[in-house]
């Protein structure tokens, strides 16, 4: 089964980066991609991953790791891309705080990009992980806020 990475990139106010697809005009979603190899780590991926869509470099140490897993089907406009057969993706949820909003190098994967409130971002994704993932920024951030503050450092 494959397996992918999602990045929701948000700030300390919780306003979430936003991609609008190439291929798919309306279809707006968070950094996501597949690992390269079996063997490459998620946070590797999703360091990787990052760069490759908006530009903005952070380490591994930066990502973290929600711990959260789903299994989906693979639309069917994408399937072309893995072997004969292959119908289900596993991916790994992570998180990327940032100080502030960016203006992101968009890859040629991404037309458009915008800041949006987690809620408006949440209703904007096509993807129902990636709108789970960003409904679940209040719940971290309210257990998180002694330590918001300090952290989104990554290097743009």
């Amino acid at each position: 089964m494959p397996e992918s990475v999602l990045v929701v990139i948000y700030t300390p106010q919780l306003l979430t980066l936003m991609l609008e697809r190439a291929d798919h005009a309306g279809f707006w979603q968070s950094v996501t991609g597949s690992l390269d190899d079996p063997q490459e780590a998620f946070a590797t991926a999703c360091a990787r991953e990052v760069e490759e869509e908006t530009g903005w470099r952070a380490a591994s140490s930066d990502l973290e790791d929600w711990k959260v897993e789903h299994e989906y089907p693979i639309f069917p406009q994408w399937r072309y891309r893995y072997a004969p057969g292959v119908t289900i993706n596993r991916e790994h949820v992570f998180g990327l705080l940032v100080a502030r909003a960016f203006e992101p190098r968009l890859s040629p994967e991404h037309t458009a990009s915008g800041w949006l409130d987690w809620r408006d971002a949440a209703e904007a994704c096509f993807s129902w992980t990636n709108a789970q993932a960003i409904r679940t920024l209040a719940h971290r951030a309210n257990q998180e806020l002694p330590s918001l503050a300090s952290r989104g450092r990554g290097r743009g």
